[in-house]
């Protein structure tokens, strides 16, 4: 059984050479190591925070103790509670490794832009969150394909430099890939960010985690990180919505089925069709492998979803699309069905968290006429929305000071541009017909 997991988690190194003026590309990071920190068995580890519906928050953390409640007490004043809320519980089996007592519990109702002190199970540490404003300005970061290196732990430094009010992931969270301790490593990397700022994620390969005759896919996944798919319609917690100050956010799962006859599918179109471009008139899209992509690394990947899902996105106005998977950072132009197009979306692939992989190198040359910008480096995005027609995007280096931009751009939302926006005829006959 050794074997096979070690057969499961090689590393496939990419080599090549990309050119970004005088920029000179540091050298890989190693794997971090922790060591072994005992806790009292009802301790709460890795906690960490998610949108979970209208003016509601899902807190979870794992404990060691079976018995341990899955309570959480919330205030607005530290150290003195004035809710508390009971939720859920529930753990796993994977091969040999059998997880703690993971809790999930809802609080709320929330007021907006606040700032809550809670403690989880009645006993340990106090932790402090901050809840999104309802209406504009409001800031995500964005970072995808993470893992647990030394650059890792550099892209979360520089994030919590930046004011932000919700992290956005799109896939490959732990690289655990079926060493479960990993997934408890990077709960315990993470806590210190996800534990005070919501962290809206979807699934990337990584997450797969299935070995055939013994394990399903996606176990240690949707146990740990559980989003808010109920609350948005959805029968998977690979894929849902949410909404947060004038932005409706779609993450999408690039390893569900997605053809015309899916259900993730029919969700996406019943989801689209409920969008109000009044109330929210940013849409912006997540999942994890890119349509748009001119590296050589996974190339043709996505074409089979891009092929499904792109009309309906194009028929409902996306101004935005983030992708992972791709170890690097590519920016578009709009775009639809292969070309520029001033009614189709940005597509930003950010897979530069930090993995284990290192970076994907090579490009294709001479760029496509729809790639604006792109760079093997590690670092995290900043979209600020700063009204409902304008929103300032930004790229971070690692190796760069938090200011430093690397990329930046004002983007202008679709709302009132003439596409295929909401209250537009065609693009709810698109949507009925398609």
């Amino acid at each position: 059984m050794k074997i096979l997991l070690h057969l499961l988690t090689v590393i496939l190194f990419i080599a090549g050479t990309v050119f970004a003026g005088d920029y000179v590309r540091p050298p890989p990071r190693k794997t971090l190591h922790f060591p072994w920190d005992p806790k009292s068995s009802s301790q709460p580890q890795q906690v960490h925070i998610s949108l979970a519906g209208e003016k509601h928050m899902r807190v979870t953390w794992i404990t060691n103790d079976g018995s341990s409640p899955s309570i959480v007490e919330y205030g607005t004043s530290p150290g003195k509670y004035s809710a508390i809320s009971q939720g859920e519980s529930t753990k796993y089996s994977y091969v040999l490794y059998s997880s703690g007592k993971i809790h999930h519990t809802i609080i709320g109702p929330l007021q907006d832009n606040t700032t809550y002190f809670y403690r989880c199970g009645g006993e340990g540490l106090e932790f402090q969150l901050k809840t999104p404003p309802s209406k504009f300005p409001v800031t995500f970061a964005v970072a995808g394909d993470l893992g647990q290196t030394g650059w890792t732990k550099s892209t979360l430094d520089h994030i919590d430099q930046c004011k932000y009010d919700i992290h956005l992931l799109p896939g490959d969270l732990s690289y655990a890939d079926c060493f479960q301790h990993r997934w408890d490593s990077f709960g315990q990397l993470v806590q210190p960010l996800a534990s005070s700022r919501p962290w809206m994620v979807t699934q990337g390969n990584h997450e797969k985690e299935r070995i055939l005759f013994l394990e399903d896919g996606f176990v240690s996944y949707n146990s740990r990180w559980k989003m808010p798919f109920a609350e948005s319609g959805s029968a998977s917690n690979l894929y849902y919505s949410f909404d947060v100050a004038g932005a409706h956010i779609i993450m999408l799962g690039s390893y569900a089925p997605y053809d015309e006859r899916s259900d993730q599918y029919s969700w996406l179109k019943a989801d689209l069709l409920k969008v109000d471009r009044k109330r929210t008139p940013w849409l912006v899209v997540l999942f994890h492998v890119p349509w748009y992509n001119s590296n050589r690394a996974h190339q043709g990947e996505g074409d089979d979803m891009m092929a499904s899902m792109e009309p309906l996105l194009y028929a409902a106005g996306a101004d935005l699309v983030f992708t992972g998977h791709v170890h690097a950072y590519e920016r578009t132009k709009r775009v639809y069905n292969g070309k520029s197009d001033p009614c189709g979306a940005v597509h930003i692939t950010i897979g530069d968290g930090g993995n284990r992989e290192g970076l994907a190198h090579r490009y294709k040359q001479p760029p496509p006429e729809w790639s604006v910008f792109r760079e093997a480096s590690f670092g995290h995005g900043e979209l600020k929305m700063v009204n409902s027609t304008h929103a300032f995007w930004s790229w971070h280096r690692n190796d760069d000071d938090e200011s430093v931009r690397s990329d930046q751009v004002w983007i202008t939302s679709l709302i009132g541009s003439g596409c295929n926006t909401r209250g537009s005829h065609e693009m709810r006959r698109i949507l009925m017909t398609s």
